[in-house]
């Protein structure tokens, strides 16, 4: 067999995900990610080992920023071909690829005006990483799959999506590569979500595959039950109150953002707290929003359940869903306890910057994390105890209180990885842990080399194997 597979980011870190797959004479990338931890943000400008216009297709897990962020820069540098995903996974990639473009525009000329304000020259060229223009190009070459239906591809080459539980739309993807009369299976995990949380459908088993790229966000330990998670919320809110203090949420637009407030409808309607303001500022989750109620098939029963007797969290009794950068900038003029939840996840753009530099100097505040900090992001730096911060170009005092809900996390802990992975019959020939940080994907492939006693290890940046 000659099959060839390429690491070209989310290799011993988090973000960045891509994947060179050559075989049968095609080119296949496997995600398209932008790199999100600061210490590795110049990969975002790197060329790829080909030029994108010999890609011949891409296959999308999902529609996270680290998997489908640099697709407009490869249309931009002339990537034409079909990029294959679900049909959900299609609508949120369209809306993430816009708001990117336009964040990195609105960044750039902000950037500017700061720059000739403070007399500094910057040593690179001040220019996004790509336009509007490229991500609506790329968003017309978005072809939707359906689940479990194996789509031909090129000759030999044929792939299938599977529901991984992450968000909506997401999947791990299957190809099947034959030569003669042999064939070779390739699973991509993407990002893989936990059992019983709300809204979406757990992660669907997979019983055969011969190579696995397995990712390891939270590969060396397991999740808080949920029953936790939602008394953790309940608490630090009910504390903020009681100082009069608010409570700022970074937070994914994409599934996060959605299971707030489904948590928050529950704590509502359970008397664990009171009616109050809350405001959802992320024009992108509002649109995410909208594309949920598109695509109710892909709901558990319990969130079926609350549609049909009309106590949906996404018409919640209190909720703003913001739009505009004025009405955005209206809620620091609020009085009163509010919470506020805002993108971007890990603090690098978007509307959460500016309410941190409202919000983080005053001790009656918490800034309240429930998702994955990557290294080198403004959330980490938040999280680890700086106790001043720089925010849209100027220094921060941190005085507010921090707080972390770790169970909140999309991805699969531990135990769940590997749940998932036992689905397997037989052991793969190989398996690569993927999309964590250098020693918890370590830790991981240690922990299934002793538990499982499969073939395991940890690729590097740009490491090239050869699939037999």
């Amino acid at each position: 067999m000659d099959i060839k597979l390429q690491f070209l980011g989310a290799a011993q870190n988090v973000t960045g995900s891509r994947y060179l797959l050559k075989a049968n004479g095609k080119n296949l990338l496997i995600d398209c990610g932008l790199y999100q931890e600061r210490q590795f943000k110049h990969r975002n400008w790197d060329p790829l080992p080909i030029a994108a216009s010999e890609i011949d297709a891409v296959l999308l897990t999902h529609a996270h920023l680290d998997h489908c962020g640099l697709l407009p820069k490869l249309y931009k540098e002339g990537f034409r071909g079909p990029v294959y995903c679900t049909s959900a996974t299609a609508d949120i990639a369209s809306i993430v690829m816009l708001d990117s473009a336009r964040i990195q525009e609105e960044d750039i000329k902000f950037k500017k005006k700061r720059h000739a304000r403070q007399n500094r020259k910057s040593p690179h060229p001040l220019v996004p990483l790509y336009e509007i223009e490229d991500a609506e190009g790329c968003a017309e070459m978005l072809y939707r799959a359906d689940y479990h239906k194996p789509l031909n591809i090129g000759e030999g080459l044929d792939i299938t999506f599977f529901d991984s539980g992450h968000i909506l739309g997401s999947s791990a993807i299957r190809v099947k590569i034959t030569q003669g009369s042999e064939s070779r299976t390739v699973l991509f995990s993407g990002d893989l979500g936990r059992w019983d949380v709300p809204i979406l459908q757990n992660p669907e088993p997979i019983d055969q595959a011969d190579y696995v790229l397995c990712e390891s966000t939270y590969g060396d330990r397991d999740h808080s039950p949920v029953v936790d998670v939602k008394k953790q919320l309940c608490d630090v809110i009910n504390d903020t109150r009681k100082r009069g203090g608010n409570i700022i949420i970074p937070s994914f637009a994409i599934e996060r953002s959605q299971e707030l407030l489904y948590y928050l409808n529950e704590l509502i309607d359970e008397g664990c707290l009171p009616q109050m303001m809350i405001y959802l500022d992320s024009p992108m989750a509002v649109k995410v929003t909208d594309v949920f109620k598109k695509h109710p098939y892909l709901f558990d029963e319990e969130m079926v359940g609350h549609l049909q007797d009309g106590t949906s969290p996404f018409d919640l009794d209190g909720l703003s869903l913001v739009r505009t950068a004025n009405q955005s900038k209206a809620i620091n003029e609020v009085r009163g306890t509010t919470i506020i939840i805002a993108g971007s996840g890990m603090c690098t753009g978007g509307r959460i910057k500016h309410h941190l530099a409202h919000n983080i100097s005053q001790p009656e505040n918490t800034i309240l994390f429930v998702g994955y900090q990557a290294v080198g992001t403004l959330g980490r730096i938040i999280l680890e105890g700086e106790k001043e911060v720089r925010i849209l170009g100027e220094n921060y005092p941190v005085e507010a209180q921090v707080a972390k809900i770790n169970g909140f996390s999309a991805h699969a802990g531990r135990d769940e990885l590997t749940r998932w992975l036992k689905n397997l019959k037989q052991a793969p020939r190989h398996l690569f842990v993927v999309h964590g940080e250098e020693n918890v994907a370590h830790s991981f492939a240690d922990y299934i080399t002793n538990e499982l006693g499969w073939d395991v290890s940890v690729p590097e940046y740009e490491e090239i194997r050869e699939l037999s």
